[in-house]
């Protein structure tokens, strides 16, 4: 039984590094990723724990270095300073919020942190930059990663139908979907299915969000340092930047930059599947059902109060 589950293991994740689509097959997306990683835990035992364990953490750090190197930071700056102010009153309500009733409903501190931190800003990056920082352990790690991309998938799947209900226009729809979806893979997604502009204003203003990752990085490390004043430094945070930065001033040859583009999608969906495969039944009966609550609350609250301003504001 071991021997099948390893083959499997293996097999699976060889399946994600394929380029399938150029077979004229669909790629194996995040959330399908994820889906089978569950699937995988629930029916076979993970033959090689450990081995899951450190390397989803490094692979998602690399993912998020990587993903720099797809992100243009004065693209990024100009298309967020129209909204800034509400960028900062949504990114600090949700994260307080979120502190507020993670507390309240008696969920471990660091889970619903890391939940909101994801909720907040950009879904699996920002509990990739800030676990290492409050020194998440494998199990809050994989229930915080674990509701936020479920909610992502369905996300991608509700959103498009929602805004062509409320009457969305392309730009307001863009908006909106930064603002509300978790990860910039869906927010992507959704924008593309809306329509062009949307895609593009969809994209742009999530990758604006996505700079909150580092001052989010930097408040953490004073609010969860130890009683000897150690600050643990996410060096890969600033490796992000540096990879955004050399991206918009280098000319960088297309074949790296789609190199690099390749290497955080795909190293982001076999995390995903290897998050999904730690994902025990054992573990997520010990941690009940408070932190999808959670996650789900604060994404009502993010996505009606988003959807209102949207409304009201953009045009």
């Amino acid at each position: 039984m071991k021997t099948l589950s390893q083959v499997i293991y293996v097999a699976i994740i060889a399946l994600i590094l394929l380029p399938l689509e150029k077979m004229g097959l669909m790629n194996i997306t995040a959330p399908i990723a994820l889906a089978i990683g569950l699937v995988f835990a629930f029916t076979l035992s993970n033959p090689f724990p450990t081995f899951n364990k450190k390397t989803s953490k490094y692979l998602l750090q690399v993912a998020v270095v990587c993903l720099g190197f797809g992100m243009n930071l004065q693209e990024s700056l100009r298309s967020g300073a129209d909204g800034m102010t509400f960028t900062i009153v949504s990114v600090v309500g949700v994260m307080l919020l979120g502190v507020g009733i993670g507390y309240m409903m008696h969920i471990n501190r660091k889970t619903a942190y890391l939940i909101s931190s994801g909720t907040a800003i950009c879904g699996g990056s920002a509990i990739a930059a800030v676990g290492p920082v409050v020194k998440a352990d494998s199990d809050e790690m994989g229930v915080s990663l674990g509701v936020i991309f479920i909610l992502n998938s369905i996300a991608l799947f509700i959103f498009p139908p929602l805004g062509h209900y409320f009457g969305l226009t392309e730009t307001q729809f863009g908006t909106w979907a930064a603002i509300a979806i978790h990860d910039t893979s869906s927010v992507v997604g959704a924008g593309e299915i809306y329509g062009e502009t949307a895609l593009q204003t969809a994209t742009l203003i999530k990758l604006t969000r996505a700079l909150w990752i580092i001052p989010l990085a930097l408040v953490t490390m004073f609010i969860f340092r130890d009683k000897t004043g150690k600050i643990s430094i996410p060096w890969f945070i600033f490796m992000f930047v540096v990879a955004m930065t050399i991206n918009t001033y280098a000319a960088l040859p297309a074949w790296f930059t789609d190199a690099m583009t390749w290497v955080a999608r795909r190293g982001m969906v076999v995390t995903l599947f290897m998050i999904g495969a730690s994902l025990t039944p054992k573990m997520l009966k010990a941690v009940g059902i408070k932190p999808l609550l959670l996650a789900i609350a604060l994404w009502i609250i993010i996505g009606v109060s988003s959807l209102l301003v949207v409304l009201n504001v953009v045009e």
